[in-house]
């Protein structure tokens, strides 16, 4: 750091570098999140044409979620290995690929092997930016700019659920084939644009993290790190009271991100147009809802987030049981109660990650936040298969009523965490 402050020069075109790096990596994960999540805008035409079944793409659904998960988590170990340029630009590539693919498919078995590993590659997105990004952004700026930096899943799924909505109607195979294209020119792009460390465009590291790095390297390979992953993740009731309240989390918003475009085709007689620009408005609402949750906690709350997470989940629930209860209002009182949800919904899963991180400390984040996210993506078992199911058999009326139910839970859940401290430096010795 000092050798930053001490030249102008070198500051400047570190400067220069750390916006290239957080821009090219912000658009690179936007276009990760647009790819990840089109298949709800190509449903309707996937049943009409084909013939398959809600519980059919709910097992698509599942099965994507659970082995990003998986990889979301081993990859997070595997691309200490290798270059995280490379990686990003790779995971990305063979994201477009699947999608392509995919949109060439029309038997079942081909679709749901390519959308299984579709789900492993997607896994290799998150791991490198957040190996990556510590390396351009100073510790004492890293949760603003990381804060702003994660509205790009958001920004990711407005576009593609904007630009899908028309592009369904036109065919569903269009859907993956655009989207598909697109990312392969951003994967290039990324690979050119970026680089690993500062030290490789001949400037120096950040020292601060450079020597946390270097240090917690040496303590990973002790069995006291070990203790203490135990200790401060698996042995503590908070990171399993908020690993639980993940998965409902998750369960309210894969049910409206994944079913969304159908959902309110079919139960609220929306064309597919509305019901994009719909959930867009959710996203964006989310977007927002990240950001300033984040200023409440901090400002309001001590930085006991957990106690926000309680209170947006509660509102989050009311508003999917409003929107479960007016079937028959007017248009705009959907759109009210999904951005209403949307702000919450993801006020609080940006929340949960960010103190289990604290609670966890940072020395035991990466391992804290693999099993919250494990839990997180574990919901699509429900949102997926099981949500398709009972919609099959009972319709959208009985099957969201059980949804919106599991949000009153998770906020019961956070209940039992109102006590927890803000972080959990205090019993890290």
């Amino acid at each position: 750091m000092s050798a930053l402050c001490g030249d102008s020069t070198v500051a400047k075109k570190f400067k220069y570098w750390q916006i290239r790096t957080m821009l090219a990596t912000w658009v690179g994960y936007a276009m990760f999140f647009a790819i990840r999540k089109n298949l709800g805008m190509a449903m309707p035409g996937i049943q009409s044409e084909l013939g398959i079944t809600k519980e059919q793409l709910g097992i698509f659904i599942s099965l994507n979620g659970i082995m990003y998960g998986i990889s979301r988590f081993a990859n997070g170990f595997i691309v200490h290995k290798f270059m995280a340029r490379n990686f990003i630009s790779c995971g990305l590539f063979l994201c477009a690929i699947c999608n392509i693919i995919f949109g060439f498919s029309s038997t079942l078995t081909i679709m749901g092997v390519i959308w299984v590993f579709h789900g492993w590659v997607q896994g290799m997105g998150w791991p490198p930016n957040a190996r990556l990004l510590p390396h351009w952004i100073p510790p004492k700026e890293l949760a603003t700019k990381m804060a702003r930096w994660t509205t790009s899943n958001c920004v990711g799924a407005v576009v593609s659920i904007i630009v899908c909505s028309y592009l369904a109607t036109w065919s569903w195979r269009s859907v993956f084939y655009v989207p598909g294209a697109i990312a392969v020119l951003v994967a290039g792009g990324i690979w050119l644009i970026i680089r690993d460390t500062p030290s490789s465009v001949d400037l120096p590291e950040l020292s601060a993290g450079e020597n946390y790095e270097k240090t917690d390297d040496k303590k990973k390979k002790s069995s006291e790190y070990k203790q203490f992953i135990n200790k401060m993740v698996f042995k503590n009731p908070y990171i399993w009271i908020i690993s639980i309240a993940n998965f409902f989390v998750y369960v309210l918003r894969f049910a409206i991100l994944d079913w969304g475009p159908v959902l309110l085709k079919e139960w609220k007689g929306m064309d597919l147009k509305n019901a994009g620009l719909m959930l867009a408005a959710f996203e964006i609402s989310g977007a927002v809802g990240i950001l300033l949750c984040g200023w409440i906690t901090d400002k309001c709350f001590g930085g006991r987030g957990l106690r926000v997470c309680f209170i947006t989940m509660t509102i989050a629930s009311f508003f999917m049981f409003l929107f479960w209860r007016t079937i028959a209002a007017p248009a705009w009182i959907s759109l009210m109660c999904l951005i209403c949800s949307g702000f919450c919904i993801y006020g609080t899963q940006s929340l949960i990650l960010s103190a289990a991180s604290n609670i966890a400390t940072k020395r035991a984040s990466a391992a804290a936040n693999g099993l919250v996210g494990i839990w997180g993506y574990a919901s699509t078992v429900v949102t997926g298969w099981l949500f398709g199911l009972l919609t099959d058999i009972y319709g959208w009326q009985v099957s969201f009523k059980y949804v919106m139910a599991t949000g009153f839970i998770g906020a019961i859940v956070l209940i039992f965490a109102w006590r927890a401290k803000a972080t959990g430096y205090d019993k890290e010795s």
